[in-house]
């Protein structure tokens, strides 16, 4: 039982190599008195005919040089690398005034906080001589608890 969908036999195609025949050389044809016109006659029989293009003469080889010439190049750059130099001294410096703020500004903050820390111990409410605020004493508050609830 065949399906109409699928085909029953399988056909296998493979490349045939194509043969090419040697190529002639070809042979120019040119008239015996010089024209402007030439005409080539190709393997096949057909004839091409153009003008004649005489070949552009070679220049003679010139002394190249630079057009720069090497020391104003090494003048250059040695000017580009002073120059980095500077600008790299001028973020050094500016580096170095910035550190030295910041260096000022913790030296401050610790004498102000150490400094509150003395006045604290000096003056703070610790003192010997500070008489105010309530005191309790313990078992004087248990006397007059037992005196007054007794």
């Amino acid at each position: 039982m065949t399906h109409p969908e699928r085909p029953t036999a399988v056909e296998l195609h493979y490349p045939q190599p194509i043969t090419v025949p040697p190529a002639a050389p070809l042979v120019p044809v040119q008239p015996s008195p010089p024209t402007a016109v030439q005409s080539i006659v190709l393997p096949d029989g057909r004839i091409v005919t153009g003008y004649a293009l005489t070949p552009a003469p070679v220049p003679a080889p010139v002394d190249t040089r630079p057009a720069v010439s090497r020391t104003a190049v090494n003048i250059a750059l040695g000017g580009i690398g002073v120059g980095a130099v500077c600008g790299g001294l001028v973020l050094l410096t500016s580096f170095i005034a910035a550190l030295t703020a910041f260096i000022t500004q913790l030296i401050i903050l610790a004498a102000v906080v150490f400094g509150g820390w003395i006045a604290v111990q000096l003056f703070g409410a610790t003192s010997r001589h500070h008489h105010g605020g309530t005191t309790v004493n313990i078992r004087k508050a248990v006397i007059k608890r037992s005196h007054f609830h007794g």
